[in-house]
């Protein structure tokens, strides 16, 4: 019998809860194993050192990163597949997983680490599960160092008193778009889910735990939080993709606003950042300025998309362009003019 898929996560971790989700959709056998201080030598010489963890059945190393990840079982498993059949729909999957993973991001980190009590609750949640069964002391100490190094990073990746207001308005937008929508068995791309729906779920399962913004999604958005509850195990979901050729779904209309709204300018302006070698970028979001350090990382994610973009056939083009144009979405795209 061939050994399953070795999975090393942190419930507390969005992308850990993303991978898992997406694994047990896909029917995939696999062990999940939390990363407590019991594996912390068997994964010591992972690089870098980054959660969720995957070993492949045949293989003795992990692996890391989820959107990699998970393209790596789309092509080892080709059941239930989680990139739509249509290439337009399979980009704008890719757009919306990015946003997903590099944007909602900020919006969990925030409120994980900007109020007292969410980091009260999370230095308990990460310490506890690292650690269980630590002495009160040492308890203690580990919940000090995590708030300590996690709140250290605030400024770096954004999430600053001055850029609050921005990124609670995200917040509310991403809850009103999704909440009319993402409900039942609906997904953004048909009867079925894919990478994008699991990108936004593993973000937003954290942003339903914690206890601000689990409060507010609650009062806006309490049917989006039953589906967040059902994409935990989708196993048993049977779907199909939309329609080739039909045009963007009320979801991903407004997510795609989003996207050209906060996301892509971000990201351009990042890119504008890096290559000038500045040490902050700034970029005017939502009539307020939004800044912080650049990232080199990001800087990948656009290049990223706009070689996807790129990269598909005239027809598939043109026939979104149309709908990124609308969004606010194709300039930072289309770089290259490939569309007209």
């Amino acid at each position: 019998m061939t050994a399953p898929y070795r999975l090393i996560g942190s419930t507390p971790s969005p992308y850990s809860n993303k991978l898992r989700a997406l694994l047990r959709y896909r029917r995939i056998s696999h062990v999940w194993v939390p990363r407590t201080v019991a594996v912390e030598a068997e994964i010591a010489h992972v690089k870098p050192q980054i959660v969720p963890m995957l070993r492949f059945p045949e293989e003795t190393d992990y692996r890391v990163d989820s959107t990699p990840l998970a393209h790596a079982l789309e092509a080892r498993h080709g059941a239930r597949s989680v990139v739509p059949a249509d290439s337009a729909d399979a980009f704008l999957c890719h757009l919306i997983e990015d946003f997903a993973d590099e944007w909602v991001t900020k919006i969990m980190f925030h409120y994980r680490w900007y109020y007292a009590a969410d980091a009260d609750f999370a230095q308990a949640w990460i310490v506890d599960e690292h650690q269980p069964g630590a002495d009160a002391n040492r308890r203690a100490q580990a919940m000090a160092y995590m708030r300590e190094r996690q709140q250290g990073r605030m400024a770096l990746v954004g999430c600053t008193s001055d850029n609050a207001p921005i990124i609670e308005e995200s917040f509310a937008d991403l809850l009103a778009a999704l909440e009319p929508h993402l409900n039942g068995a609906a997904f953004l791309f048909g009867s079925r889910p894919s990478l994008a729906d699991f990108a936004l779920y593993g973000q937003l399962k954290m942003l339903a735990t914690d206890p601000t913004p689990q409060a507010v999604l609650r009062e806006k958005a309490p049917r989006l939080d039953v589906w967040l509850r059902a994409m935990d195990d989708a196993s048993g979901v049977e779907g199909d993709w939309r329609e080739s050729g039909a045009k963007p779904a009320p979801a991903i209309a407004a997510l795609l606003g989003l996207v050209g709204r906060d996301y892509l300018p971000f990201l351009a302006a990042n890119a504008r950042a890096w290559e000038a070698g500045e040490e902050e970028m700034a970029v005017q979001l939502r009539g307020r300025r939004y800044a912080q350090a650049p990232f080199r990382y990001q800087v990948k994610c656009l290049s990223a998309l706009r070689e996807a973009f790129a990269g598909l056939d005239a027809g598939s083009r043109q026939r979104i362009a149309p709908w990124l144009e609308t969004a606010g979405c194709l300039e930072a795209i289309d770089a290259q003019g490939v569309s007209a």
